[in-house]
């Protein structure tokens, strides 16, 4: 399950440098979870050719990441940018605790929005 989740966000970030028909069968396979032999009929193409083609995008798929690490940075950032949202509300919190401070409250109510503004334009 977890190569087909690696593999599926390995298509949105480089599905466009695959041929047309690669990126095609890749995502029927991993994204419509489309059987072989039902792509096969929908494409025009033996299973075997399906098969190959779905082998051969995965490898191209994962030497882009090898090289170009964007997917990978991606999750960082989201990553990053969840801890942001976590602390913010940790501060909030001790400010509940401490003397709610109006300013504090203003400031992470700040930074948990940019922080999922960033998230959701990714």
């Amino acid at each position: 399950m977890a190569k087909n989740l690696e593999i599926s966000l390995l298509l949105d970030f480089y599905g466009d440098m695959l041929t047309e028909k690669q990126r095609d069968v890749v995502e029927l396979y991993y994204n419509e979870d489309l059987s072989l032999a039902e792509i096969a009929s929908h494409s025009g193409i033996t299973r075997q050719g399906v098969r190959d083609s779905i082998k051969r995008a995965e490898g191209q798929l994962l030497d882009y990441e090898e090289h170009l690490r964007l997917a990978a940075r991606f999750r960082r950032i989201q990553e990053r940018l969840d801890e942001i949202t976590d602390l913010a509300k940790d501060i909030e919190r001790i400010n509940d605790h401490f003397g709610a401070s109006s300013e504090i409250y203003s400031k992470t109510g700040r930074i948990i929005a940019l922080a999922e503004e960033i998230s959701d334009a990714e």
